[in-house]
Formats: structure tokens, C-alpha cells, sequence
């Protein structure tokens, strides 16, 4: 029995969500290295393998660790490299095939004095949107990372890495499909540009967005794809169009702790500790943290809407409820779903789940 707030995992969702997205990559001819920041679970990513998946993407060297020892040999941290981690950067290349993002030649310089184990390395590339890494037209910048790289003998170059995280502020899925055409027309300049110097060049794309709303043939020039949050998707997907309310895989089960009819709200037990402060804006330009659901045992009912989240902090959460009809027959004591704005810091908040029959899935610590 739920008594607290508990993030709910349907596995049923996730495996059809992964097999959409492995067959997707199949069909463009890409691989498929999943980031696996948004679940961190070894279970949840030992799923994937049924789907063909051999190589991974992390946020972290921690992370890498963690995965590492579940039995994934081949693994990005799709982050800039921290070259204070260099000893155990070294430690993890010397049993797995290791794969860093360097943006500066100064990371290039130290790594190749201090380790001692190869390392594949992307140069992290920004393709617009604005967040971090070597701007894709910038070749005079690229050069200067590229000279040392070519006699480096720890720092093994593979290609460029990017992720269209412009995408996220995008408003309908034309503006998505623009710029996904866009980043991957920059990318594919660069391959063009330096395949004479670089004939084994690789490109490594990624963001959920982009590759749930591309087709296989718009994804067909990359060399591997990396999205994550499709895995449990989310309200900020959703209004994205990157997914129906039907791929949401997690929900916050939430107790209703107070009702307050003269506002049309409840109170439940659900706030920035678990959900995160990430919101969504509505039509009439409210934010929102999370949408309201009735829940069904441990399933909620994405078809049965009952309100959203208005307001939140550190462990409340205001729930309105425009439906009078719906407020009279809610009481303390109750339990509702949220279906978060972003499942990635809703999960990362949570550290574990509980899945449709009542197991408990753990997480990385």
C-alpha cells in the first residue's frame, strides 16, 4: 500500500517506448546508444538489451562507474570532461571501452600527461543551442582542438558529439523538425569538411525531442543517436509533441493531504523534493508543475485529467481543480497521480520506483 509520495514505473510503457526507438534507429541505420541518465536504474537499463542496445550514454563519471558494474562496456559521458577526475577517468578506461567530451584544448594537454589508459574522445559541439561546447562553424577553434588530437596517444578522437537541446523551447513540431534539419546540417558539414583528414569521423546526435518527432530517413546521415527522456517521456514531451499522455511511463503517487473548496484546490504531499521546481506555462500563461491524474491501484489514468499543479515548495503542492463535481468526491487521505514536467529530475529526486504490480525497482544512489 502507498502511503507517501512514490514514483510509479509502468514497465509495459517503457519496453514500448524502447522498442519504438530501437526500431527507429534500426531504420535509419544508426546505432543506438540510449543515455541512460534519465532512468539511472541497472534493471530498467538492462531492458534495453532485448532491444539490441550494446553501448550507452551517461551524465557522469559516477554514473559510468555505476553502469560499469552492471555490465556495460562501452559507455559516453555525454558531459564536458572534469580533468580533476582524471585518476578515476583512468581507473574506469583501463576495463571499459571510455568515451570523454573535451572543448578545450587545455583538457586535451593535461589528459594526455596524466593518463595512462586510452580514451575515445568527441569533441562536444553546440549547434545552437547556446548551453556549452565549440560552436559547429567555428573551424578555426575546431582546428586548434583537432592538431593536437591527431598524434595524441591517450586521447583517441572518434568525432563530434551535440545535443539539440533548442529543441526543448521550441513551440510546435515544425519548429523541432527546423531545427533538427539545422543541427544536423552543421554537423554533417563538419564531416564533410574533414573526412579527408578524419575518413572515420563519426557524428553523435541527441535529444528526445528530435528523434521521437524525426523519421528514420531524416536520422539516416548520423552515425549513432543518443535520446534519453523518451524512455519514460513526460508533460513537457507531451506539449512538445514528442508523445502522447499514452508513452508516459512514471507518475508521482501524491497522498491529498488538506482540501480547500473556496479555492478549488487540494493540498497533497508532493513538492519540490519530489517533483523538482521544473514547470510548464499554459495557454494563458501560468506556470504549472505537474498535471493531475486519478490513479487506479499503482496505474494512473492519463485519459482522466483532473487538474494540475499550481503551485509548489519544499514538500506541498497546491493542486487546482476547475471541476466542482470532481472536488466534492476528493478527501484526505486519497492518492492522486502527477505526471511530472520532467521525468529526468523527478526520477534523479525520487531514487527509486515501484512498478504496475507493486515491485520495487532501485536506482543509482
Amino acid at each position: 500500500m502507498i502511503t507517501s509520495p512514490t514514483l510509479l514505473l509502468n514497465k509495459n510503457i517503457v519496453l514500448k517506448n524502447i522498442e519504438t526507438m530501437a526500431a527507429k534507429a534500426k531504420a535509419a541505420n544508426t546505432i543506438f546508444r540510449p543515455h541512460f541518465k534519465t532512468h539511472q536504474s541497472a534493471e530498467t537499463g538492462s531492458w534495453f538489451r532485448d532491444y539490441g542496445v550494446e553501448c550507452i550514454t551517461v551524465s557522469s563519471l559516477k554514473m559510468a562507474a555505476y553502469f560499469a558494474v552492471a555490465g556495460w562496456n562501452d559507455i559516453t559521458i555525454a558531459f564536458p570532461v572534469n580533468i580533476l577526475e582524471w585518476k578515476e577517468i583512468n581507473e574506469l578506461a583501463e576495463k571499459i571501452n571510455l568515451n570523454i567530451l573535451i572543448e578545450n584544448n587545455e583538457a586535451i594537454s593535461f589528459l594526455e600527461k596524466k593518463l595512462t589508459n586510452p580514451v575515445g574522445v568527441y569533441i562536444k559541439t553546440d549547434t545552437g543551442y547556446g548551453r556549452t561546447g565549440v560552436d559547429a562553424e567555428n573551424m578555426e577553434l575546431i582546428g586548434k582542438l583537432l592538431e593536437p588530437l591527431k598524434t595524441s596517444k591517450k586521447l583517441i578522437f572518434i568525432g563530434f558529439l551535440t545535443h539539440a537541446g533548442h529543441t526543448y523551447h521550441a513551440h510546435t513540431t515544425g519548429e523541432i523538425k527546423n531545427i533538427t534539419a539545422d543541427s544536423i546540417r552543421k554537423m554533417l558539414a563538419l564531416k564533410t569538411f574533414l573526412r579527408s583528414d578524419f575518413p572515420m569521423l563519426q557524428i553523435s546526435y541527441g535529444d528526445t525531442p528530435s528523434c521521437s518527432i524525426a523519421t528514420p530517413e531524416e536520422l539516416n546521415d548520423l552515425d549513432e543517436i543518443r535520446p534519453g527522456n523518451f524512455v519514460f517521456y513526460d508533460e513537457m514531451q507531451f506539449r512538445l509533441g514528442a508523445c502522447s499522455r499514452e508513452n508516459i511511463a512514471v507518475a508521482l503517487a501524491a497522498p491529498v493531504v488538506a482540501k480547500h473548496p473556496e479555492r478549488n484546490e487540494i493540498t497533497i504531499h508532493g513538492g519540490a523534493v519530489h517533483l523538482s521546481k521544473e514547470f510548464l506555462t499554459d495557454e494563458h500563461g501560468n506556470n504549472y508543475y505537474g498535471t493531475v491524474t486519478v490513479l487506479d491501484g499503482y496505474t494512473p489514468d492519463v485519459k482522466n485529467i483532473i487538474g494540475k499543479i499550481t503551485e509548489i515548495s519544499q514538500e506541498h503542492g497546491i493542486v487546482k481543480i476547475d471541476d466542482k463535481n470532481i472536488l466534492k468526491n476528493i478527501k484526505p487521505g486519497d492518492m492522486i497521480a502527477v505526471l511530472p514536467a520532467h521525468s529526468c529530475l523527478t526520477a534523479n529526486l525520487m531514487k527509486g520506483y515501484v512498478s504496475a504490480n507493486g515491485e520495487y525497482i532501485t536506482m543509482m544512489i
